[in-house]
């Protein structure tokens, strides 16, 4: 029977072909193989696998090799310091997502009771954060896919946020003649033709959470343009985009009336924002 040790060592060998982290990437695996967290490893580095376990680590270091996410093969990822299941029916959430949460918490007041609108849920990352830390305010979540959707909720039971709802749709269709302070979405933004899709993580999520027109831009159109319906006087919308696709997002916000749109960059430099306010007439 192998050690700890030993298993990890010989799984960062393995997976130095496939992933940038072998050695993280295999702890991550082993300690999931086991129930348990890292620490437990490097605590106890001489201990033993079960015939069970060693056979789980091994399928999990198996579809690790061809690519497969380690947010799928755990069922898990952290955003905003929360714990959220994902699945292949939703995007794994990313830091660069955490800017949009950021900009959204800097609009909502501490005390507000808004209403705030989430387009394109998936795991309801969006959503759960900024209900977590606006506790009374309203959320609206809704996507397209019903099994997003489905992993949403049960992030949102397990979180024990009450004041949050889900509803299917796609776009504004699932919130027919409501309005809201403030909507926010990280919408599908990489051109069909993008050869990133079929590299990397990006080969194993949902292509339709991903892919929007020739452009990129066709879902980031049919947002900006929709927006005004469904936002009160001043309210705002916060768009998440590509990092080149800046300049094209402020000029939507513009030429459909919205004012003030600017651009925020992430820690790299890159534009990966845009934001403006609706003075509706």
């Amino acid at each position: 029977m192998q050690t700890f040790l030993s298993l990890l060592t010989e799984a960062e060998t393995r997976l130095q072909a496939a992933s940038d982290s072998p050695r993280l990437d295999a702890e991550v695996l082993l300690a999931h193989a086991l129930g348990r967290d890292r620490s437990h490893l490097r605590a106890h580095p001489e201990a033993v696998l079960d015939a069970s376990q060693a056979l789980v680590f091994a399928d999990l270091v198996d579809a690790r090799l061809r690519g497969e996410p380690i947010a799928y093969l755990t069922s898990k990822r952290e955003f905003w310091s929360l714990e959220l299941k994902v699945t292949p029916a939703t995007l794994i959430p990313r830091p660069e997502t955490e800017l949009l949460v950021e900009e959204a918490l800097l609009r909502i007041p501490a005390q507000a009771d808004w209403e705030i609108l989430d387009l394109g849920t998936g795991s309801g990352a969006i959503a759960l954060a900024i209900a977590k830390e606006r506790p009374l305010i309203h959320v609206t979540a809704t996507d397209r896919s019903a099994e997003a959707l489905s992993v949403a909720r049960s992030n949102a039971t397990a979180l024990g946020l009450k004041n949050m709802e889900f509803i299917q749709g796609d776009w504004f269709e699932a919130v027919s003649a409501r309005c809201f302070h403030l909507i926010a979405s990280n919408p599908p933004y990489v051109a069909e033709t993008d050869p990133h899709l079929k590299q990397g993580d990006l080969r194993f999520e949902p292509l339709s959470a991903l892919a929007s027109g020739p452009d990129g831009l066709e879902d980031l159109r049919r947002i900006v343009a929709g927006a005004p319906d469904y936002l009160y006087k001043d309210g705002a919308l916060l768009l998440e985009h590509g990092l080149d696709q800046g300049a094209a997002v402020r000029g939507l916000l513009q030429t459909t009336g919205f004012v003030g749109a600017r651009s925020v960059r992430d820690l790299s430099g890159h534009e990966r924002v845009s934001l403006a306010d609706w003075a509706k007439p």
